[in-house]
C-alpha cells in the first residue's frame, strides 16, 4: 500500500507542538528556551494552512458567482 506524501505532512505540525510542549514539561529550566521555536512553527504552520484555505474558498466562490452572473 502507497502512502500519500500528504497524509505524512499532515502530522508534521502536530508532532512539532507535542515534542515543544513535551521539551518544556520534562526539560531543565536552562534547556525550555530551545523548545519554544519548534512550538510557534507548529502553530504558525496550522494558522497558514486555515488562513489559505479560507482565502481559496473565497475565491473559489467569486469565480462561481461570477460565471452566474453572465448566464
Amino acid at each position: 500500500m502507497k502512502i500519500k506524501k500528504t497524509f505524512i505532512l499532515s502530522f508534521v505540525a502536530p508532532c512539532m507542538i507535542l515534542i515543544s510542549a513535551v521539551g518544556l514539561i520534562f526539560r531543565d529550566n536552562t534547556k525550555k528556551i530551545f523548545y519554544l521555536p519548534i512550538g510557534l512553527m507548529g502553530i504558525v504552520i496550522i494558522l497558514e494552512r486555515s488562513l489559505s484555505r479560507q482565502l481559496d474558498r473565497k475565491n473559489i466562490l467569486k469565480k462561481i458567482k461570477s460565471y452566474q452572473k453572465v448566464k
